[in-house]
């Protein structure tokens, strides 16, 4: 007799999608981009940083979709380049951008791949953004974030987990 995986074993049973909703677990691996001409929005205090109808999701099982944002459509004036990096085995080496106003700086507010693997080309240099250190919505609707701080995927309403990200899903 075989024991089940650890993956196996800890992962959550799939919330079944409604109509019109996706599953994350339906997503492909490796993940896949999906244009959207939603309207997608990114603000902090009240300020605006990015808002555009161009955004690039990629869609990885288990993950709420991340958005990459055409860097034309956000404010760079207030980002600076961050210190790190991270590497994704699918899109290659991440750099990070850190937001800085009046009062304070938020490190690693979003994150870029300047040069990605080749199925990821059309997200070089767009910017995706943590829903966990700033305002997100789509089409009017706040996001909510990705538990844990390594994901920066969006749940809105459209998507269903469970979701990668918080403890005891490292296996899933």
């Amino acid at each position: 007799m075989s024991l089940p995986s650890q993956a196996t074993a800890m992962r959550p049973e799939r919330i079944e999608p409604l109509e019109d909703q996706e599953s994350v677990w339906d997503y492909p691996r490796p993940p896949a981009i999906d244009p959207t001409d939603d309207l997608v929005v990114v603000a902090f205090g009240g300020q605006e940083l990015a808002r555009t109808t161009s955004a690039l999701r990629v869609l990885e099982t288990s993950q709420p979709p991340a958005f990459y944002i055409p860097r034309a459509d956000v404010n760079m004036s207030v980002l600076s380049p961050g210190l790190g990096r991270s590497f994704c085995e699918w899109k290659g080496e991440a750099a990070y951008f850190d937001l800085a106003t009046d009062d304070e700086t938020i490190l690693q507010v979003a994150w870029t791949y300047e040069s990605p693997t080749e199925p990821f080309v059309p997200i070089t240099g767009h910017l995706a953004f943590y829903a966990q250190k700033v305002d997100c919505s789509v089409d009017g609707e706040p996001v909510a974030s990705n538990e844990g701080g390594f994901y920066g995927g969006w749940i809105t309403s459209k998507v269903v987990g469970p979701f990668k990200g918080g403890s005891g899903s490292l296996w899933w």
